[in-house]
């Protein structure tokens, strides 16, 4: 397989660079000056020409027994060479770089590769023998579940779930199987065992309610995850199980990185980085990657996966990676929540407890994964606080989210509520619901008398626990409520002395 990708992927540069030769041979000018000039340009849209086809998958697209879905990846992918090539020539200003050139040859070249693919896929699909329903790999499985599992549990189980195995094993491997096959009972007509990634197939399910409900096909490729979610939590009974995968942004790192040669594999990751991770952030961006990408594919943290399931009332009760997949299994405890405005761009407003106990929306610069809002009591009920009362191994945080936090370039945005009189510049946190019920219930009607501040009293006192911490908002209220100003003036100043001169940080 991987020498036939070879020959392709070594028969389209050279078609690229004969039509390119073309073209400079239908040029006024000798072809020796033309393609001196051209040169260095050229071999870089080659270099370019070649890695979105990789990234494409377009010389694998004989694995595909289907016309349509090979043409549009030819047509996509130099779609974005067209872009790409189209952008290079108008930031870097080649003026004498021939339009017709360029858009000429990628014009040509594209319509040689359809020509190409379209004879390969009939002559290929010519000659094979009528296509079976299963495929090789298929097969493979299907023998091995007859070996390891139909002979040991054949005499106890009836032909109808047998076949369900059978169909089970098609989609996931035998360690994936073992795992579902523990949490779930499938042989129950009250567990839905599907493979989609349409949230039709589980609405059209003429059983109203299932104990349980299987999903064999990972979350990467489907659209509106959380319109999926919602979809599997309204066929659930209260408590009834959800089981489905997802490839986590690290084990996706991960893939790449052992796929490619050292130095390719970074430059893929990158690109993959840009395409994946940063065009869905932006409204500008979001259309273009959607557009091409059909939502399939996409990267998800586990922070996120497990942030929208929360938001969709299940909580996550079991997780196990197997064979670069993480795997989990979710309960349902309500109904979806139904978000209005899921934080997901870079600026966020969290809603936090203010003054009074009113509900205030504090804006800062997003340091964690989208949806990680939701996992405080999954956080906290997995590894507890540490010192300073930060969450343990808080995953949640992203890595640019860490530098944000170590100098509080996060919290700037405050500034905001304060202009606005929902802060005050010293004072106890706004805190989430979450966690204000973790204090003391004295404390708790205590600090909803007084505005929130965006410098805590922890900031000079510097405790490490919780029980420390209620204890320096204590102190602070009891000062502040005989002499407010002076006390506010005072912990501004120790807190700013221990974040220049003793160089505190906040994890």
């Amino acid at each position: 397989m991987r020498t036939r990708t070879s020959i392709y992927a070594i028969i389209d540069v050279i078609c690229v660079s004969v039509v390119f030769s073309l073209f400079l041979l239908s040029r006024s000018e000798p072809f020796r000056q033309a393609f001196a000039k051209y040169l260095y340009s050229f071999l870089i849209f080659l270099l370019l020409w070649f890695l979105i086809s990789v990234i494409s998958k377009k010389y694998t697209l004989y694995k595909v027994n289907n016309l349509n879905i090979i043409l549009r990846h030819i047509f996509l992918g130099n779609i974005v060479v067209l872009g790409l090539a189209t952008s290079l020539m108008f930031l870097v200003r080649i003026d004498y770089y021939s339009r017709t050139v360029v858009f000429g040859t990628i014009i040509i070249a594209t319509l040689v590769e359809i020509v190409w693919a379209s004879m390969h896929y009939f002559v290929r699909t010519a000659i094979l023998e009528p296509p079976e329903i299963d495929t090789r790999r298929s097969l493979r499985k299907r023998q091995l579940l007859k070996e390891v599992f139909i002979q040991k549990r054949a005499q106890r189980r009836s032909k109808e779930a047998r076949h369900r195995e059978e169909a089970i094993l098609v989609e996931i491997d035998k360690e994936a199987f073992d795992y579902v096959f523990n949490v779930a009972q499938i042989e129950s007509p009250d567990t839905l065992v599907i493979s989609t990634t349409s949230r039709f197939n589980i609405e059209m399910q003429r059983q109203e309610k299932f104990e349980s409900l299987v999903n064999l096909k990972r979350i990467n490729d489907i659209r509106y995850v959380n319109k999926f979610f919602e979809s599997a939590n309204a066929k659930l009974q209260v408590g009834g199980i959800f089981i489905d995968y997802v490839e986590t942004k690290n084990l996706r790192k991960r893939r790449i990185l052992a796929k490619y040669p050292f130095g390719l594999n970074y430059i893929m990751y990158f690109l993959d980085f840009i395409v994946k991770r940063v065009f869905p952030k932006f409204l500008l961006t979001k259309g273009i990657y959607f557009f091409l990408t059909r939502g399939q594919n996409r990267v998800f943290t586990k922070a996120e996966t497990f942030g929208r399931l929360y938001s969709c009332g299940f909580e996550v009760v079991d997780e196990k990676q197997i064979n670069k997949h993480l795997f989990f299994v979710a309960r349902k405890v309500s109904d979806p929540h139904f978000p209005e405005n899921p934080s997901y761009g870079p600026l966020i407003k969290l809603e936090r407890i203010g003054y009074r106990g009113k509900t205030i929306r504090v804006y800062k610069m997003r340091t964690m994964h989208p949806y990680a809002e939701y996992l405080q009591e999954y956080i906290y009920s997995k590894q507890g606080l540490e010192q300073g009362g930060k969450f343990k191994s808080d995953f949640r945080i992203s890595t640019l989210g860490k530098f944000l936090r170590t100098f509080w370039l996060d919290e700037l945005p405050m500034f905001l509520n304060i202009f606005k009189g929902e802060m005050k510049l010293v004072g106890v946190r706004p805190l989430s619901k979450h966690y204000y019920s973790l204090y003391s219930k004295e404390l708790q009607k205590r600090r909803i008398k007084y505005k929130p501040g965006l410098i805590p009293p922890y900031y000079a006192d510097k405790p490490e626990t919780l029980n420390e911490i209620m204890e320096s908002e204590i102190r602070y209220l009891d000062r502040y409520d005989k002499h407010p100003i002076a006390t506010d003036i005072r912990y501004f100043f120790a807190a700013i002395y221990n974040i220049v001169i003793k160089r505190y940080r906040s994890q």
